[in-house]
C-alpha cells in the first residue's frame, strides 16, 4: 500500500488560489482549533478559533497572525479565543482590521490595565465575548464592550448580556443548554459516533438524498452519462447546487461548468464522485442538520488538505471524501457498517469510516483533536504523523477559507 503520510519535502501541488499569507506553515509555536457557534435555530453564527500555546514561553509573530486571520476571513466576523495572556494582550493591542469577536476572561476585562484597549476595540467596530463572571460590576464603558458572556449552565448572565454556553458536545446537550436559556452554543452536535436507539423506527432518508446515493451508484458503475441526467432531473435543485459547487473559487476549475454532462467530459467520472460526496453531505433540507454539515464540509476539507503532498490524486480525492462522509452516520441516523452497505466508497474510507483502521484513520483522528480542542489529543495525533504545529495551522486556516467561499 501506497504510504499515505504527507511528504513535507515535495512542493505543494494545488490548481485553486490560496491566499498567499496560507500558502506556508505558520504560526509554529500555537495549536489551533475551531468549532461552529450555533443560535437557536440551529444555524450558524459563526466559527471560533482558539489559539493555545504549545508552551509557555511560545512566541507567536503578530503580523504573521493577523495576515492569516484576514486571509480567511477577509469579511472578518470569527471569534477569536486566545488562551494565553501574551496573545490576548497582542490581539486587544491590535485586533484584526475587519470586525471580529474576541473572547476575553471576565479577570483581564477587570483588569483597570486594559481598560483602554478594551475601549479602543469597540471604536474599532469589534466586539468583546466575555468568558466567565465577573467577581464585580465591570465599569460601564468595558461592559459595553461585550454583547455576549460564556456562563455555565444554571448561570444567569449579566444585564446586557446574552448568555452563551461553550463546549458543548452532543445533540442532546445543545438541547438542554437552549433550554435552559443559552442564546448560542459553541461546540458539536456529535459526541462519537452515532448510535441507533433501539426499537427506533427506521429512519426514513429524504428523498434529494436518495437521488444523490442513486447517482453515485450509477456514477460507481460507470453508467452512460444520459442515465446519470436522468437520474439528477428528478430534483433540479441538486444539479443547481452541484453547478454552483464546481464553479466556486474554492477548487478555481480552469472553465466555467455549464451542465453535469459538461462536468463529467472535464473531470472524467473518478473525480466526480467527490463533488457528489460533497453533495451528499451539504443537501440536507433538516435546520437540525446545519451544524453537522458545517462540520461534515470542514472535516472534507482539511483531510484534503492534510493529503495535498501524497503522490497520487485519488489518494487526495479520498481523504476528501473520507472527511465528509465521517459525520454521514450522524446526518442519515444509521451507523457506517449499514450506511455503506448502500453507498459506494473507496476500501481505504470504508476502512477508516467502520473499522476506525487504515492509512487515512490517522488524519481523521487528528480532525478530531482539532475540533474537540484537546491539546494533549492534538500533540499525540500530530506526533504520529509527524506534523507540526505550523504545517497543521496552514491546512486548518486553508479549509476554513475554502469552507467560507462554499457557502
Amino acid at each position: 500500500m501506497a504510504d499515505c503520510r504527507i511528504h513535507r519535502t515535495q512542493r505543494r501541488a494545488m490548481s485553486d488560489n490560496i491566499p498567499a499569507a496560507l500558502d506556508h506553515a505558520i504560526l509554529p509555536g500555537i495549536a489551533l482549533g475551531y468549532a461552529p457557534v450555533i443560535d437557536r435555530q440551529r444555524a450558524i453564527a459563526g466559527t471560533r478559533l482558539t489559539l493555545v500555546p504549545l508552551r509557555p514561553d511560545a512566541k507567536v509573530d503578530h503580523a504573521e497572525l493577523l495576515g492569516a486571520l484576514a486571509a480567511t476571513w477577509p469579511k472578518g466576523g470569527a471569534v477569536i479565543s486566545p488562551q494565553g495572556e501574551a496573545l490576548l494582550a497582542a490581539l486587544l493591542t491590535q485586533p484584526p482590521a475587519e470586525p471580529t469577536q474576541i473572547e476575553v476572561p471576565a479577570f483581564i476585562a477587570a483588569d483597570p490595565e486594559h481598560g483602554a484597549s478594551l475601549a479602543a476595540l469597540k471604536a474599532a467596530g469589534h466586539s468583546g465575548l466575555l468568558k466567565g463572571l465577573p467577581q464585580a460590576t465591570l465599569p460601564t464603558e468595558i461592559a459595553t464592550v461585550f454583547k455576549q458572556v460564556v456562563v455555565e449552565p444554571g448561570q444567569a448572565a449579566p444585564a446586557g448580556m446574552l448568555p452563551v454556553h461553550a463546549g458543548v458536545h452532543g445533540a442532546e446537550a445543545i438541547d438542554a443548554s437552549f433550554n435552559a436559556g443559552a442564546s448560542a452554543v459553541i461546540g458539536w452536535p456529535m459526541d462519537g459516533p452515532f448510535e441507533a436507539v433501539p426499537n427506533a423506527a427506521k429512519p426514513e432518508v429524504a428523498a434529494d438524498l436518495q437521488v444523490i446515493v442513486e447517482l453515485m451508484s450509477r456514477v460507481d458503475q460507470g453508467e452512460d452519462v444520459e442515465r446519470l441526467e436522468q437520474t439528477l432531473k428528478r430534483d433540479p435543485s441538486l444539479a443547481f447546487k452541484l453547478l454552483r459547487y464546481l464553479n466556486s473559487a474554492a477548487f478555481g476549475l480552469p472553465v466555467e461548468v455549464s451542465s453535469f454532462r459538461h462536468a463529467i467530459m472535464l473531470l472524467g467520472y473518478a473525480r466526480m464522485k467527490r463533488w457528489l460526496a460533497l453533495l451528499l453531505t451539504t443537501a440536507s433540507k433538516d435546520h437540525s442538520m446545519r451544524p453537522i454539515m458545517f462540520g461534515a464540509l470542514r472535516r472534507g476539507l482539511l483531510m484534503e488538505e492534510f493529503a495535498q503532498n501524497m503522490s497520487e490524486r485519488e489518494q487526495r480525492d479520498e481523504m476528501f471524501i473520507c472527511g465528509l462522509f465521517s459525520l454521514l452516520d450522524h446526518m442519515l441516523k444509521q451507523p457506517f457498517e449499514k450506511l455503506l452497505q448502500s453507498i459506494p466508497v473507496p476500501d481505504r474510507v470504508r476502512q477508516a469510516l467502520v473499522e476506525d483502521e487504515g492509512p487515512y484513520q490517522p488524519y481523521l483522528q487528528l480532525v478530531r483533536a482539532l475540533e474537540s480542542g484537546s491539546v494533549f489529543d492534538y500533540r499525540d495525533c500530530a506526533e504520529a504523523l509527524m506534523l507540526g504545529a505550523g504545517e497543521i495551522n496552514a491546512c486548518v486556516l486553508r479549509a476554513l477559507h475554502k469552507a467560507s467561499q462554499l457557502e
